[in-house]
């Protein structure tokens, strides 16, 4: 499971890193920035997940 969460972290902030250079920051929410803007959202989104859920996992390792 520790494994799959650091390949999905990883993932995810390489696909952050790509969309945020393709994004027009004169014009975030136009027709050929869109798309870069909602796909870095949601890599972020990602990765503040998969964060809580390796945090779940450490808390509950602490209290078994």
């Amino acid at each position: 499971m520790k494994l799959t969460i650091y390949i999905i972290t990883i993932i995810a902030t390489v696909i952050l890193i790509f969309n945020i250079s393709k994004i027009d920051f004169g014009a975030p929410l136009s027709k050929d920035s869109f798309p870069a803007v909602v796909t870095s959202v949601s890599a972020g989104c990602t990765i503040l997940i998969v964060s809580i859920i390796r945090i779940s996992l450490k808390i509950r390792d602490l209290v078994k």
